[in-house]
């Protein structure tokens, strides 16, 4: 009897007809009836959407259906059958059920109910159970498969850049120490330090905060590289937008310069949006549903801009207006916002680093569309930028979104090994430590490009979710690391 998923048997076009015998696997979303007939609605992760079985409780035995309960695994053989039913066109006559692992009601957490997200967090190792959860997993499956097939077809390499390092590409500072010393027993210097040259690598090491520098240097020699890997940051934050550990796709590209850098993030974004709305159709309509009703619950002025579905095509459907730092500071600065004081951080001088609350309101007041900000203050952005002539800022770029604000940041990077070097003596980045990066410098060095996109914002975007906890399998954030 041929095995199929359950989003094979719903599809229009179906492996197989009315009438014809089948196995599903899976297990139990709810299971309702009389003492005649019983109704199983069985999901196996493939499709946001359950299969009905119709269980004839005459010709099953009594222990085994009283056995059946929410998160119960079956396998059922049946007959696919019209459904008489609203919400299906089929469901399947049940002719032989085994139960293939049971789940106590008393004891099994995701019951057929409404669960705060608060509650699934501290059961990360079930969520996958639930609709919400199962959504949000085949959307990042398809985004990953969506930004891989994005680069591939557009020529690109894959590059893995290292997850253990020894520089600190952002220079923060902000990163979590690998050793193999003992933490009891530290050696120690005679100036009382502790004593890296007798760790596992001879000196201190730590989680990488980003794979740009080493996409870099492979940019310099393969023309266009992208990475996608994990980056890890020690940041001391408990908000709903912030991880430890997070995944970022930074493609770096040589002989490009701002314009076309920008170009490229642009693509990408709407090339994802559009395979989301493509092929996540399903999954994007039962988390926009959720998502109006949760925004029903809250005050006018925290509520989502806009319908997720309106959301993603306001993105794909609208070119992303390009501003300059300077132009977006003096917006700010006259908008009634900021002379109302309604801003949490008043805008009152050229130079500070832009908020959230900022960002949105270019995108969803002022210019009514994505925007990309470019040509930032030197002073908030990290070393290895490319520096106008100017003297005061750099080839930045960060692309900002509605209800996220920042999504990618990017710049030109600095290929002039004079500039680049005296750059980070002003920022105290050791030299010692990032020689190979200013070597790329000195031989055969080119105007060169790149940006970085954190996945789990994507993610947050896409999906509505507003915490960023919710978009990754097993989040780590300070004092979580369970799972």
């Amino acid at each position: 009897m041929k095995k199929l998923r359950i989003v094979d048997i719903l599809k229009s076009e179906r492996e197989i007809s009315i009438g014809d015998k089948l196995t599903v696997m899976g297990w139990v979303r709810t299971k309702r009836g009389s003492k005649n007939v019983a109704f199983i609605a069985l999901n196996d992760g493939s499709t946001i959407n359950n299969i009905q079985i119709v269980v004839d409780v005459q010709s099953f035995d009594e222990n085994l259906l009283n056995k059946i309960y929410t998160g119960t695994s079956l396998s059922i053989e049946g007959e696919l059958i019209e459904s008489l039913g609203s919400g299906q066109q089929v469901e399947i006559q049940a002719n032989n059920i085994k139960l293939l692992g049971e789940a106590n009601p008393d004891e099994y957490p995701i019951q057929a109910k409404k669960h705060t997200l608060e509650f699934l967090r501290d059961h990360a190792h079930l969520r996958f159970r639930t609709s919400t959860f199962s959504a949000i997993t085949r959307i990042r499956h398809a985004m990953i498969f969506a930004i891989h097939k994005f680069f591939n077809d557009k020529g690109f390499v894959n590059i893995h850049t290292p997850i253990i390092t020894g520089s600190d590409a952002e220079g923060a500072g902000e990163m979590f120490r690998v050793t193999t010393l003992d933490v009891n027993n530290l050696p120690l210097t005679e100036d009382k330090k502790v004593d890296f040259s007798q760790d596992f690598f001879g000196k201190e090491t730590n989680l990488t905060v980003s794979g740009q520098l080493e996409a870099e240097l492979a940019a310099l020699a393969m023309g266009q590289v992208y990475t996608f890997g994990p980056t890890f940051r020690a940041e001391n934050s408990n908000t709903s937008r912030h991880l430890a550990e997070f995944w970022m796709i930074e493609p770096e590209v040589a002989f490009y310069e701002i314009d076309e850098n920008m170009d490229l993030a642009e693509d990408m974004l709407k090339y994802v949006i559009k395979y989301a709305l493509d092929n996540c159709a399903d999954d994007l309509a039962f988390l926009s549903k959720r998502l109006i009703d949760e925004e029903k619950s809250k005050p006018e002025k925290d509520r989502a801009p806009m319908e997720l579905i309106e959301k993603l095509k306001f993105v794909l459907e609208n070119d992303f207006i390009r501003a300059d730092y300077t132009e977006a500071i003096e917006i700010l600065r006259n908008s009634k916002p900021n002379k109302k004081k309604k801003f949490q951080f008043v805008i009152d001088k050229w130079g500070i680093d832009l908020q959230s609350e900022h960002e949105r309101y270019l995108v969803e007041k002022h210019f009514k569309k994505p925007v990309i900000l470019t040509n930032y203050p030197k002073d908030i952005k990290a070393f290895y930028m490319k520096q106008n002539d100017d003297g005061k800022t750099v080839r930045a770029m960060d692309i900002l979104f509605p209800g996220i604000g920042e999504i990618v940041g990017g710049s030109q990077r600095e290929e002039d090994y004079t500039k680049l070097r005296n750059r980070m003596k002003e920022m105290n980045v050791p030299e010692q430590e990032m020689w190979w990066y200013l070597e790329t410098r000195k031989f055969g060095t080119v105007p060169h490009s790149g940006y970085g996109l954190g996945f789990e914002r994507l993610m947050l975007f896409i999906t509505g979710m507003g915490n960023i906890r919710d978009v990754i399998p097993f989040p780590r954030a300070p004092k979580l690391a369970e799972f």
